[in-house]
């Protein structure tokens, strides 16, 4: 069970539909939600520290989850190494493997089980206590 200040997650995905699902499973869980429709919203909200982690659609329009990523891990700031994980409908080896090249912390593949998200969520901050 966890102890301290609630966590903080920012989904970030274009799909109206997918960041509600994740809103309401998350804030079930006692998870405060930021929500971001693109990657530049994604990045301005990240800037703020507020987010203990990062869920990152990576196929939005203009800039990408992988493009959040690298941007995040390459910028000096609050967030530049809170866990990000990158949800994607590609599931290729290749795919998996650049996402974590990157500096993702762990990569979801769509269709998902919002449960299994929220396990691999508090697992991920489990490890970085």
């Amino acid at each position: 069970m966890r102890t301290g200040p609630p966590l903080t997650v920012l989904i970030a995905d274009d799909e109206a539909d997918i960041r509600d699902f994740v809103t309401i499973k998350l804030e079930r869980a006692d998870i405060r939600v930021l929500a971001a429709a693109d990657g530049r919203e994604a990045l301005a909200l990240l800037a703020t520290g507020e987010a203990d982690l990062a869920v990152l659609d990576v196929m939005m329009p203009g800039m990408s989850g992988i493009d959040v990523v690298c941007h995040t891990r390459s910028t000096p700031g609050p967030s530049q190494h809170i866990p990000l994980v990158l949800l994607a409908s590609r599931a290729q080896q290749a795919d998996v493997e650049l996402g974590l090249s990157v500096g993702a912390t762990d990569y979801v593949t769509k269709p998902f089980s919002p449960q299994e998200l929220l396990l691999r969520i508090n697992a991920i901050m489990d490890r970085a206590r």
